[in-house]
C-alpha cells in the first residue's frame, strides 16, 4: 500500500438486549440514572452494524456497553442517526453523547467536546481488488470518490477534489459508499483504516490503497457545555486502555492487536485533544484516577 501525509484532514438496552432508537423521535430522557441514550451511525461498519439476528453490534457498540457499565448505568440505548445530522441531534439533547468513532480535527474541537482519542485512525483508499493499485493522488484525476457525507474523509475531499480532479459522491449511509465501488459507480471509497479492514475481512473483492498518514484518531463527543460527563467517560476510556479491554475489543473487531503506543493503548495527561479546543490540563493527575 502506498501511503503519504497530506494536509485538508487532520486526519435499546443492554445487557439483555438493545434498543434502537430513529434519529426522528422525540428526545428521550437523558443524563438520569436509567439506561444511557447515545448515537451511532449504524452501518458503519465494523463500529456499529446490525447483526444476523436483528441485533446491533460493533467495536463501539462494545465500547458503549463497557461504559454504561463503569458509569453504573442499566444498560444503553442507541440512536441511529446519519452522520451528517449527528451533532445537531447531539445539541438537540436527542442523546447524551456521540459514541459513533468521531475522528479529532480542528474544526471539530471548536463544534463539541471531544474526549482524547481512543483509536488511530489513518485514511486509506477502498478499491476493487481487480483494480489496479492506486500508487499516486494523480491516479484520482477523473475519478469519483465515494464518502460518507459529513464525515473528516467528506471534509478531506472537499478540500482536495478540485486540486486533483475527481468528483466526490456523497452517501448518507458508507456502507452504500463501499457497494457505489464494488459496482463500480465510484473508483474508491476515502474511509478510516478501520473501517477498510472490516471489509476486506469480509469481501476479498476490495483491498486498502494509499493510506494518507495524517495520524489522527477517534474520539468519543459530547456537547460544549457537558465538561463533567466528557471527563468521567475519559476517564473510564483511559482504565479500558490501561486494563487491555480496548485492546480485546480492538482484537475482537479488527483482527490484529493495537500497535504499542497507539492511542488503543496510551492514556494521554489531561482531557481531550492536547492543544486543541476543550483540553483541560490537569497537574498532577493519574490518567485513569
Amino acid at each position: 500500500m502506498s501511503e503519504m501525509s497530506r494536509g485538508g484532514l487532520r486526519i435499546g438496552v443492554f445487557p439483555a438486549a438493545l434498543l434502537i432508537l430513529s434519529g426522528c423521535e422525540g428526545s428521550p430522557e437523558v443524563e438520569g440514572e436509567g439506561p444511557m441514550v447515545v448515537a451511532a451511525d449504524v452501518g458503519f461498519a465494523p463500529h456499529a452494524m446490525m447483526a444476523a439476528n436483528g441485533e446491533v453490534e460493533g467495536f463501539n457498540v462494545d465500547l458503549a456497553r463497557e461504559i454504561a457499565a463503569r458509569l453504573g448505568r442499566p444498560g444503553f440505548e442507541i440512536v441511529d442517526s446519519e452522520w451528517s445530522s449527528i451533532f445537531s441531534g447531539l445539541y438537540a439533547k436527542k442523546f447524551e453523547f456521540v459514541i459513533a468513532p468521531t475522528t479529532i480535527t480542528e474544526g471539530r474541537a471548536e463544534r463539541v467536546l471531544l474526549t482524547e482519542g481512543y483509536l488511530d485512525t489513518d485514511p486509506v483508499f477502498l478499491r476493487r481488488s481487480d483494480e489496479p493499485e492506486l500508487t499516486d493522488l494523480e491516479q484520482l484525476r477523473g475519478q469519483q470518490v465515494a464518502v460518507n457525507n459529513g464525515s473528516a474523509y467528506d471534509l478531506w475531499a472537499t478540500d482536495n477534489h478540485e486540486e486533483l480532479g475527481f468528483e466526490v459522491l456523497r452517501y448518507g449511509k458508507n456502507a452504500d459508499a463501499v457497494q457505489a465501488v464494488l459496482s463500480g459507480r465510484a473508483f474508491a471509497n476515502l474511509v478510516g483504516e478501520s473501517v477498510a479492514m472490516w471489509a476486506i475481512r469480509q469481501n476479498a473483492g476490495v483491498r486498502a490503497d494509499f493510506r494518507i498518514r495524517a495520524e489522527t484518531a477517534f474520539a468519543v463527543a459530547f456537547r460544549n457545555d457537558d465538561v463533567e460527563t466528557r471527563n468521567r467517560v475519559e476517564t473510564i476510556l483511559e482504565c479500558m486502555k490501561v486494563d487491555g479491554t480496548i485492546a480485546r475489543i480492538h482484537e475482537q473487531w479488527l483482527g490484529v492487536a493495537p500497535a504499542p503506543g497507539s492511542a488503543a493503548v496510551t492514556a494521554y495527561p489531561g482531557f481531550g485533544p492536547p492543544g486543541l479546543a476543550g483540553f483541560q490540563e490537569t497537574p498532577g493527575r493519574t490518567p485513569c484516577g
